[in-house]
């Protein structure tokens, strides 16, 4: 029986339903909210908390959006919390969103081994291209937005180098803190990365020490053919999206068989999909809880944000009618290609209708309403039959239904055997989610750039 990862996706920003009584997202700005979010998380026994993040903000037609303002356009830098909420817990892991493409590779590659130094080695980073690309490119003064694809061949040796630093600079045993003659480490085993590429250039050393993943956890979220390619090679957690559990079964099929052809083990790749959970001690009570968050987000709504993720305006197309009614030129996007692919036509199926599309877009994720044996249930069947390996729970109000979902889902996914009995024993996150060792695995792209001994140059 295979045991089910447990994570929650959360944005450092007001969600669209932060006015309503039961919604906590208007507190995305205090440090004290999100300690206590991540401590309830801890002692229930979740595996991470994932900040989805970016320097992106909604546009249509190159303005910014006027309902993407009023619903809650501010945030904040999530990374910047995470030392004090590792601090304030003792096993959560924290996944990180940042994009490849932005900065130099050096500088990702110091702040995560900061971070993993600094959190004992429960940080993850959640690898994106970008998304928003057309408001970040006019951000950053960019004359034209790169092209998805090409993103894709940028970040895979935006990664690469990152990993030279991490695997490649220091040796085991290089810091020695001996105080008698005064090393703190040995400049033997410190080795010099040198890199000519097609998109960076770097020469020098990591002046983060060893931490104890070295490489933090790879997530990837891109299920587009280029991101799932990517995922293959890099990524060791998967984030899917889809809308039935066909479509999950295919994607899960489809990475680890590109995985195996990789040369990785396809079964060491956790992927994870996301839920919306709706639970309370009666069904009724949690259908009622449903019914509060459907009527809060309109068809408008939605349809302003995916037309700015993917330029294809849902509302002047017929509702009826598969998203296959626009020219097949306009859904290839330079935008977010994922977001469209999710909604197209697969093995002779004609697709869902706009009209299902827009229902999907306010419910992200599975949408799941009932006790806490209904729950159990489709998350159970769910992950039985689609290979998956875990869930990653999309609160639309925010603590309060982490708290529900704790209180009610937890217990019975232990009773059944499907999680974990306490107490957890404290480990990296690599550790925890994978079930190895804190380093990246031998099969990994990574694993080639490590430096093991002082013969290797210096």
């Amino acid at each position: 029986m295979k045991q089910i990862k447990l994570g929650v996706f959360e944005f450092a920003t007001p969600k669209p339903t932060w006015a309503h009584p039961r919604a906590t997202s208007h507190r995305y700005g205090e440090l004290d909210y999100w300690i206590e979010y991540a401590q309830k998380m801890d002692a229930a026994g979740f595996d991470f908390l994932l900040f989805a993040d970016g320097y992106g903000f909604t546009t249509v037609d190159g303005k910014l959006s006027d309902a993407a303002v009023k619903q809650g356009f501010a945030g904040s830098d999530a990374m910047l919390m995470i030392p004090a909420l590792a601090h304030a817990t003792r096993d959560l892991g924290f996944v990180v969103t940042y994009p490849t493409g932005r900065d130099h590779p050096i500088q990702t590659a110091r702040r995560f081994a900061a971070l993993d130094q600094l959190t004992h080695g429960r940080i993850a980073w959640n690898i994106v291209t970008g998304a928003a690309q057309d408001s970040v490119a006019s951000l950053f003064g960019d004359a034209v937005m790169v092209p998805h694809d090409e993103r894709y061949r940028r970040a895979r040796e935006y990664v690469d180098l990152a990993l030279k630093y991490w695997e490649g600079c220091w040796e085991d045993g290089a810091v020695v803190e001996d105080r008698e003659s005064g090393m703190h480490a040995d400049p033997a085993k410190l080795h010099r990365v040198e890199h000519e590429g097609t998109f960076y250039r770097s020469s020098g050393y990591l002046s983060v020490a060893p931490t104890p993943q070295r490489t933090p956890l790879l997530f990837q979220a891109g299920t587009s053919p280029a991101g799932k390619a990517f995922a293959a090679e890099y990524a060791e957690c998967v984030l899917v999206q889809a809308m039935s559990a066909e479509q999950v079964t295919e994607a899960v099929a489809d990475i680890r068989a590109r995985a195996d052809a990789a040369g990785r083990d396809p079964a060491r790749i956790k992927i994870v999909v996301g839920i919306t959970v709706n639970v309370a001690p009666t069904r009724e009570e949690a259908l009622r809880l449903r019914s509060d968050y459907e009527a809060l987000t309109s068809d408008e709504d939605v349809a302003t944000v995916y037309k700015h993720r993917t330029g294809i305006d849902l509302l002047g197309l017929d509702p009826d009618q598969p998203l296959t009614q626009v020219p097949a030129e306009l859904l290839k996007t330079e935008l977010g290609q994922t977001n469209v692919d999710r909604f197209l036509p697969r093995d002779g199926e004609s697709g869902p209708t706009v009209r299902e599309i827009l229902v999907e877009l306010k419910n992200p994720g599975f949408g799941m309403a009932g006790d806490p044996a209904d729950i159990a249930d489709r998350i159970e069947e769910l992950i039985d039959r689609t290979d998956l390996d875990g869930v990653l729970i999309r609160p639309v109000f925010g603590l309060q239904e982490v708290d529900a979902f704790a209180e009610f889902v937890m217990p019975e996914l232990r009773r059944r055997g499907r999680l974990p009995q306490f107490p957890l024993e404290a480990a990296s996150l690599r550790e925890r989610m994978l079930e190895a060792g804190p380093r990246i695995s031998d099969d990994h792209m990574g694993a080639p750039f490590r430096v093991e001994t002082a013969a290797a140059g210096h």
